[in-house]
């Protein structure tokens, strides 16, 4: 024993700053073994009782259960073995609480009902499988069966989310909307009816054509009467409407319909739903996309431009 220095328990436990009875239990458990013992009985502990015991409570700080403590201080198993189990354990934790805060700071900024918050709970935790379906569902209602087989595709293919891995509490925050906007029955139905209209001027099993695309002929008749600030009831305004409806009348069908401005107005006035800009801004959250050109103040400016040429 000569030219050791023991500690009693007490002196280890000022040494090291943790209480003797976490000492004597982890001594207990065989972590901390004593190196001696006093002639009245008592545990003494040798400098390689400090070691040990930092390594302990360092290894209880990141977690690790006194069974695997004890493999790794027995040399039974690795600690980097051991960190990796904790590691992959510490990822699925931080997704759940990521799931979690985003489902609370979403209550907390709408004020959901006790309803709403299981809801947007559920949604949250659905897996990666029960989201596709979610969501494959949504866009078959919506777009199922309408035109040509390979029409919407690439629609199809643009309008899907894809949540990460570790999406970040604004992405998960925005997939639960997205998902409680997807089961709108109202807002399918909505699509599917653009989705109808949309192809009606298209010629069957032809290519696409701008020329049918009705929102990118509004942007372009729309934005110079726009930056231009003309009012969109005033005189100034109607060449720009009767351009406006001589590029859309193919797409309104024949006679009457392709005069009037009623049916235009009721198009845009459907293609100027919030509910489909919103749809398209949580996805581009989610994707991780930049977002999306508003078509708002464009359609806004129809919209208006064309009621008041249908009004008296």
């Amino acid at each position: 024993m000569k030219g050791r220095t023991l500690y009693s328990i007490g002196e280890l436990a000022r040494r090291t700053g943790t209480t003797v009875k976490t000492i004597r239990f982890y001594s207990d458990c065989g972590l901390i073994p004593p190196a001696d013992r006093s002639p009245a009985g008592y545990r003494l502990y040798d400098s390689d009782a400090v070691a040990r015991l930092d390594l302990v409570r360092t290894l209880r700080d990141l977690g690790l259960d006194l069974a695997a403590i004890r493999k790794v201080m027995d040399r039974e198993l690795a600690l980097s073995e051991v960190a990796a189990v904790h590691a992959d354990a510490l990822d699925v934790q931080i997704r759940i609480l990521r799931l979690r805060r985003a489902v609370l700071t979403a209550v907390a900024k709408r004020g959901a009902t006790p309803e709403e918050t299981h809801l947007m709970h559920k949604l949250a935790k659905l897996s990666e499988v029960e989201r596709r379906q979610l969501v494959g569902d949504f866009l078959d209602a919506a777009f199922g069966g309408v035109g040509t087989s390979s029409m919407f595709t690439g629609a199809m293919r643009s309008m899907t989310p894809e949540l990460p891995d570790n999406p970040d509490t604004e992405q998960v925050q925005a997939w639960v909307e997205l998902a409680e906007l997807s089961q709108d029955p109202d807002f399918r139905a909505l699509l599917r009816h653009l989705a109808r209209e949309h192809t009606a001027g298209f010629i069957q099993d032809g290519p696409p054509s701008l020329h049918n695309d009705l929102a990118a002929i509004v942007r372009d008749q729309i934005t110079p009467a726009l930056a231009a600030g003309v009012e969109p009831a005033s005189l100034q305004a109607d060449p720009t409407v009767a351009v406006l409806m001589n590029r859309c009348a193919h797409l309104l069908g024949h006679g009457d319909d392709a005069k009037s401005p009623q049916p235009l107005l009721a198009r845009l006035e459907r293609m100027n739903d919030p509910r489909r800009e919103r749809y398209l801004s949580l996805l581009a959250v989610i994707n991780g996309w930049p977002g999306p050109e508003s078509l708002r103040p464009v359609l806004d400016w129809a919209v208006d431009a064309l009621q008041a040429r249908t009004q008296g």
